[in-house]
């Protein structure tokens, strides 16, 4: 207790810039972890350095035992997105006051996964009865806990995906970011969903030499090798970095479109849409266990603190908690508490001033800021991410059973010094500032992400368990890949073949790589940071 007591606080747009093209250096990545799963550690450079351009190194130092646990009940803390809602009757909706006795499919977790699943469910099957299952509140795991930002990596793990499952399948990992990004626009767009959502230039910020170095080596081999680029405009001129991004360290940057959003809201919306097409929200009604239906009427039981329900298929749409339900995912989906921390901008920052792009910040040893500015709406600042004090944080969540799982956390001052000494030093006008009450540092809350232990999603049925299918594991970057990853498994329920879903091969869900994974981690997890 003594660690997070010290972790606990105490009292205009730019122009596009043209793109510029320089002869690669030569890059060396370092040795994988484990051969078997395909794991890539690292992109660095050739000589001495601890530049990485590894920007989710902080958000995976591997446990040192296989950990998983059931979402807490009772003490989270509560993110911004869902105290803009506490009077919301969606939170707390039960279709009905009893749970159901039987149903055709159960959907276990209402976040964006399992609201979209269940949306593409009814579409394919109108006549199917569906239940959806949350633990607690409805959307109070990531969706409803994370920075909201839909970004599409666009280049920055190419090298790293390359080195895991080869060229073909990175180039295809980046374009399926992308159009998860175009779909979610066009959903949102289409429908009118009032969820705060921006579409502007995201920009991608390496504040020193060696990573800006291997952020253009990993851009160029990117380039080369046939990716897409033309949509992104790059400088390499460290002065013009600094005038666009505002960012006083800034070596180069790197622009292309993105979003950010209110997720809480894009994902009520979808349920609500699911709720008038027939589908039974089933809230505060946790998951246990999952049986085989002796009684042959169905397939399978799932045993809840409400009773059972029995069903024919069951959708696996817990993410981090996924190996808590499903015994074979321990250890192969790994949860960890990450924080995201609101800020209210200072005067001279407001305005006509203020911030007008979401950014990644790209620090020494693979650290990252992520910034969501909500510059179209209130202006509030989001910095998630994995900074340099997640490390610290991973170290308390060692320290107990249930803590991976702690969505308790709240104002952890290891990870908000960070952000508080980035934006002092770093962001054009913060250091002269002039607060007053009610700017500056407001609060942190805390989510689980979803570590998977080669570093992409799992989508398809769980092997000798017909009926029983998962889409999880999305290590950090649900946003830019469920939108896509949905309805694929929808598609593979409906019994199309994996192509159909347009998804990169190495998201599927195998018996082989269960097995390679499950073998891998018996002694010690081997989580690949991609």
């Amino acid at each position: 207790m003594r660690l997070l007591q010290r972790l606990m606080l105490s009292p205009s747009r730019p122009p596009i810039f043209n793109q510029t093209t320089v002869p690669c250096s030569k890059m060396k990545m370092t040795d994988s972890t484990d051969a078997k799963i395909g794991s890539a550690d690292s992109v660095s450079l050739s000589h001495s350095s601890s530049a990485a351009l590894n920007v989710e190194e902080h958000a995976s130092t591997p446990p040192s035992t296989p950990r998983t646990g059931f979402p807490k009940q009772g003490g989270q803390s509560l993110s911004y997105w869902l105290q803009q809602v506490r009077c919301d009757p969606l939170l707390d909706h039960r279709t009905t006051t009893d749970l159901p006795k039987e149903v055709d499919t159960v959907i276990i977790g209402s976040g964006i996964s399992g609201s979209l699943i269940a949306k593409h469910h009814l579409v394919t099957w109108p006549s199917k009865s569906v239940a959806i299952l949350e633990a607690r509140e409805f959307c109070s795991g990531a969706t409803g806990r994370n920075a909201g930002h839909c970004k599409p990596d666009q280049w920055r793990h190419f090298a790293k995906f390359e080195k895991a499952y080869g060229q073909e399948q990175a180039v295809k990992i980046m374009d399926n970011e992308a159009e998860t990004w175009r779909a979610l626009v066009a959903y949102v767009k289409a429908n009118n969903v009032d969820c705060d959502l921006w579409v502007g230039d995201t920009l991608d910020v390496p504040l020193d030499e060696d990573v800006a170095t291997v952020a253009r080596e990993v851009f160029e081999r990117y380039r080369d090798a046939g990716g897409k680029v033309d949509h992104i405009s790059v400088t390499h001129d460290p002065v013009e970095a600094a005038r666009v991004s505002r960012l006083k360290n800034a070596k180069a940057c790197y622009a292309w479109k993105a979003s950010t959003l209110q997720p809480w809201k894009l994902t009520a919306h979808i349920m609500r849409e699911n709720l008038d097409n027939g589908a039974s929200l089933q809230t505060y009604t946790v998951a246990k266990s999952i049986t085989k239906d002796v009684s042959a009427a169905r397939k399978w039981n799932i045993h809840t603190d409400r009773g059972i329900i029995a069903c024919d298929t069951v959708v696996h749409a817990t993410n981090a908690y996924s190996g808590a339900l499903e015994p074979s995912l321990k250890g192969i989906i790994t949860p960890k508490p990450h924080m995201c921390n609101r800020v209210v901008p200072p005067r001279n920052l407001s305005g006509s001033r203020a911030i007008q792009n979401s950014y990644g910040v790209l620090l020494r040893d693979g650290a990252l800021f992520s910034i969501n500015p909500r510059c179209s709406t209130d202006g509030n600042m989001m910095f998630g991410g994995s900074n340099p004090g997640q490390k610290k944080l991973d170290e308390w969540s060692e320290q107990g059973p249930d803590r991976c799982v702690d969505d308790s956390l709240a104002n952890i001052e290891l990870v908000t010094k960070e952000v508080r000494a980035f934006v002092e030093k770093g962001l054009e006008g913060w250091k002269d500032a002039e607060f007053g009450p009610g700017e500056g540092f407001q609060y942190s809350w805390s989510g689980i992400i979803g570590l998977s232990a080669d570093g992409v999603p799992f989508v398809g049925e769980l092997p000798d368990k017909p009926g029983q299918w998962v889409c999880a594991g999305h290590h950090g970057h649900g946003m830019a890949r469920i939108f896509t990853a949905a309805p694929g498994l929808v598609r593979l329920m409906d019994g199309e073949p994996w192509s159909a879903t347009g998804l990169p091969d190495v998201y599927q869900l195998t018996p082989e790589r269960l097995a390679r994974l499950k073998n891998a981690t018996e002694v010690v997890p081997k989580v690949a940071i991609v």
